[in-house]
C-alpha cells in the first residue's frame, strides 16, 4: 500500500541594505552620520546600548562621555552609561560576553527596533554581534570596528560568531549589520602591528579580485610601509569595497555552498591560531597562509614562479613575516591537519581558493598533502 505524501516549496526571497560608512570624529556633533542611522525609526523612541573595547577605551579616555553627551542630543535613548568589556580573542573563548550582553538587553528592553552599538576590534565585533544576532532572533547592531583589520575585512562582513571546542567561529550566525561605520581616528593611535594588519587582507582581496588594485598596493608600498594614514585609509577603503561587492553580488552572501573565495590563505591561518592558542594574531597568521598557498600554487603550475615571487616580495616590504616555526608543529602535520577542518566548516567538498595570476582567484577541490608540506618547507628554507 503506497502511503500518500504532500509536499510545498516557496522560495523566499529577502533583501537587505548592507550600508558602510566613512567618516572621522563620529561621536562630534557636527558629525550627523549615526544620528541619521539612529533614525531610521521615524519619530518612535528607540533604545540603545552601547559596547566598547577596552583597549579602545584606553586608547581613547574621553570615549565614553563623548557617547553620552552624543546621544542627548538624539532620538535614541542611551539605556546606560556605556559597557566596557574585555577586547582581543579571548573574549570569544568563551560565551561570558555573549551572556553578558544578553542580561543587558533583557534587563533594559532592548526590543529589535534597537541598537546595539559595537566599539573595538574584529573579536568584540564578532561575540557582540552573534549576541544581538541572536538576542529576540536580531536586534539592530551598528558596528564601529577600531582597528584596521576589522575595517578592511570582518567588520564589514555580515559574519558573527565565537570560538568552541578550540575552533575558530564554531558557534555562530549570518546577520548583516543595520550599519558599519568606519571612523579613521580610530586608527591613529594602533600600534604599528594593529595598524599593518588590515594590509594584509587587502593583498588578498587584490590578489583574487583585482589586480589593479594590487598594482596600487605596490605603487604605494613605501608609504604603506611607514603607515602613513593617508595611504592607509585609501587602502582599507577600497579592500572594505571589494569586500562589500562581493557579499552583494557573489550569489552566495551566507556561503551556502561550499567555497569561501574571500578566505585565500584562511584555512592554515585558522589553524595556526588555534594551535597558538590564539597568540598569533589574525593579520600575521593570513600573512603565513597566503604565503603558503602563493608557493603552492606555483609548486602546481597555476601560478608563475616570478608572480609568486613578487607576491611574497610585497608582503614582506609591508612588514609581515613569510612564516612562523609553529607551522612546522608534528613535522607539519597538525597544519595540515587544518584541510580537513575547513573541509568540516564550511560543508560539502574541500574547496581551496589557489591563484592562476595576479586578480585571479581559482577555487580547486582536492590539495596534494605531499606537495604542500614542500611548500611549508620552502616557507621555512626561506626563513633562515
Amino acid at each position: 500500500m503506497q502511503v500518500p505524501s504532500h509536499s510545498l516549496e516557496r522560495t523566499i526571497a529577502v533583501s537587505f541594505a548592507h550600508r558602510i560608512f566613512f567618516t572621522r570624529s563620529i561621536f562630534s556633533a557636527a558629525n550627523p552620520v549615526l544620528a541619521e542611522i539612529l533614525s531610521a525609526n521615524g519619530s518612535r523612541r528607540t533604545k540603545a546600548l552601547a559596547v566598547i573595547d577596552e583597549n579602545v577605551a584606553r586608547a581613547f579616555p574621553k570615549l565614553a562621555g563623548e557617547i553620552t553627551h552624543y546621544f542627548a542630543s538624539t532620538r535614541a535613548q542611551l539605556v546606560s552609561a556605556p559597557l566596557l568589556v574585555p577586547g582581543g580573542e579571548a573574549v570569544k573563548n568563551n560565551r561570558d560576553l555573549v551572556e553578558q550582553l544578553y542580561r543587558e538587553i533583557e534587563r533594559h528592553g532592548i526590543d529589535r527596533h534597537s541598537y546595539v552599538l559595537a566599539i573595538g576590534g574584529g573579536a568584540l565585533l564578532d561575540a557582540a554581534g552573534f549576541a544581538a544576532a541572536t538576542a529576540h532572533r536580531g536586534v539592530r547592531l551598528i558596528r564601529l570596528p577600531t582597528t584596521s583589520l576589522s575595517q578592511a575585512d570582518g567588520g564589514v562582513g555580515v559574519k558573527n560568531g565565537i570560538n568552541a571546542f578550540g575552533k575558530k567561529n564554531f558557534i555562530g550566525a549570518f546577520a548583516p549589520p543595520f550599519a558599519v561605520i568606519n571612523d579613521a581616528d580610530f586608527l591613529e593611535p594602533l600600534p604599528a602591528p594593529e595598524k599593518r594588519a588590515g594590509l594584509i587582507e587587502a593583498i588578498k582581496v587584490a590578489l583574487i579580485r583585482d589586480a589593479a588594485f594590487f598594482a596600487e598596493i605596490e605603487k604605494g608600498a613605501d608609504a604603506l610601509a611607514r603607515l602613513d594614514s593617508n595611504a592607509l585609509e585609501r587602502i582599507i577603503r577600497r579592500c572594505a569595497e571589494l569586500h562589500v561587492e562581493h557579499i552583494a553580488n557573489s550569489g552566495d552572501p551566507f556561503e551556502l555552498g561550499s567555497a569561501r573565495p574571500l578566505d585565500f590563505g584562511h584555512w592554515s591561518a585558522h589553524k595556526l591560531e588555534q594551535m597558538s592558542g590564539f597568540a598569533i594574531p589574525h593579520g600575521a597568521a593570513v600573512a603565513h597562509g597566503i604565503a603558503l598557498d602563493v608557493l603552492y600554487s606555483a609548486r602546481i603550475g597555476m601560478l608563475e614562479t616570478p608572480v609568486a615571487e613578487r607576491i611574497l616580495t610585497l608582503i614582506q616590504k609591508l612588514g609581515f613575516a613569510l612564516f612562523n616555526p609553529l607551522m612546522m608543529q608534528s613535522d607539519g602535520a597538525t597544519l595540515l591537519a587544518g584541510l580537513e577542518e575547513f573541509r568540516e566548516h564550511l560543508g560539502g567538498e574541500l574547496t581551496i581558493t589557489l591563484l592562476r595570476g595576479i586578480g585571479r582567484g581559482e577555487e580547486v577541490h582536492a590539495i596534494d598533502a605531499a606537495l604542500m608540506r614542500e611548500s611549508l618547507l620552502e616557507l621555512e628554507r626561506r626563513a633562515h
